[in-house]
Parts: C-alpha cells; sequence; structure tokens
C-alpha cells in the first residue's frame, strides 16, 4: 500500500469512527485552554483537569492570574509537572495578554510563541482548538502512530519534520480533527509500550502489519 491510499484510509476511516471530536482537556474560555495545555506539557489531561477545576475558580481570565505571584497558583498545580517553572509561565504569560492584547489570546504562531511557556506544540494546539486553523500539534503520541503506521517516513525524525509531512498528506479541513484523531489513538490504542493491535481499527492499513509495504 502506498502512503497516500493509507492516508485515505485511515482518514475515512476516523472520519466515520469520530466524526466529532476535541481535546479532553476542560476549559471555559479560550484563556484557560491556553493554561490547561501550558499545564499538560510532560503531564496528562486527567491531571491537568484535577487541577484546573480548582485553579479556574479563583483565576479564570488573564486579568485575575495577572494580579497574583507565582507561589499563588503553585498552590494549586503542585502536583503537575515542573510546578515552579509553569506557575512563573503563567502569570508571565496571564501579564502579557492582560497589558498587550487587552485580555485576548493571540492567534498568530509568532505572538503565541513569545508567550512564556508557549513552544510550537502548545501554539499549534491554541491555533487549532480555539481558531479552527489548520495545524498539527505533534506530541509523543502523534510522533509515535505517524511512524508506526507509515504515515510519515523514517526521515521525518523530530516533532517538525513530522508535523510538515501530515500538514503536506492531510486535507486542511480534517487537520485540526486530525491531530485528536492520532492523539486519541495513541492515547488508548497505539499505546507506547504495548499496542492493542487487536483493538485497532486501522490495524489493516498498518505499515507495521503489512508485508512489502511500500512507504
Amino acid at each position: 500500500m502506498r502512503r497516500y491510499e493509507r492516508y485515505k484510509r485511515i482518514i475515512e476511516y476516523f472520519q466515520k469512527e469520530m466524526p466529532e471530536v476535541n481535546t479532553e482537556l476542560e476549559f471555559g474560555n479560550n484563556f484557560q485552554l491556553l493554561v490547561a495545555v501550558i499545564l499538560s506539557a510532560q503531564c496528562t489531561d486527567k491531571r491537568v483537569n484535577m487541577v484546573t477545576k480548582d485553579l479556574f475558580i479563583h483565576y479564570p481570565t488573564p486579568l485575575a492570574m495577572s494580579k497574583v505571584e507565582p507561589e499563588d497558583i503553585l498552590e494549586y498545580i503542585s502536583s503537575i509537572s515542573y510546578p515552579n517553572a509553569k506557575a512563573k509561565h503563567l502569570v508571565q504569560t496571564a501579564r502579557i495578554i492582560t497589558e498587550k492584547y487587552n485580555g485576548e489570546i493571540p492567534d498568530s504562531l509568532d505572538e503565541l510563541l513569545s508567550l512564556p511557556g508557549v513552544g510550537r506544540k502548545t501554539a499549534n494546539v491554541i491555533q487549532a482548538v480555539a481558531f479552527g486553523k489548520s495545524t498539527m500539534a505533534v506530541d509523543t503520541h502523534v510522533y509515535r502512530v505517524s511512524h508506526r503506521t507509515g504515515l510519515v517516513s523514517s526521515r521525518a525524525n523530530t516533532p517538525l519534520k513530522v508535523e510538515q509531512e501530515l500538514i503536506k498528506n492531510i486535507p486542511d479541513e480534517d487537520i485540526p480533527r486530525a491531530h485528536h484523531w492520532l492523539i486519541l489513538h495513541g492515547r488508548y490504542v497505539c499505546t507506547s509500550r504495548k499496542p492493542n493491535c487487536d483493538k485497532c481499527g486501522i490495524e489493516r492499513f498498518c505499515a507495521k502489519k503489512m508485508e512489502n509495504s511500500k512507504l
């Protein structure tokens, strides 16, 4: 099976099985989404949702969070990975958004990347989820599934290269959903240590399972 055929079959499968899909992070506005995504770096969405429930009650907006110190945020996120650095980034980001962007989350890649604690993956998530842009955030799940299934070549040995290959081959209108398709598939089916191939709906298209597959 050639790569373009694999893309076609896998996209058709997810379109049918997961026509409506979104992030598992819980949030009430774009700022809360940004906070949750920053906190999710090297941390599970489940854990993030546990701490943001109380965090967002006290600091639901950039203005509210901009008025406190990192120590105040640390009280709520101490169980998150790298809590000290993330608390500092959240307060700094809240102040920039309040002062420079009038409380609104910017939608351009460059502006998002200028915010403390925001890398390319986080910026792409915000663009896709908050603004519906055709951006592909590549985390460990997307990276793993893309390689295992043969959606990307062995030359795509960095998150950016994986992102570029996926963007090139997935229709623009499907890219925001495809990000979630691949994440959820990696989180619950194509897991890191022991993939559940017997429960995989795209196993028949997977490069790892096909002899003489032309990647």
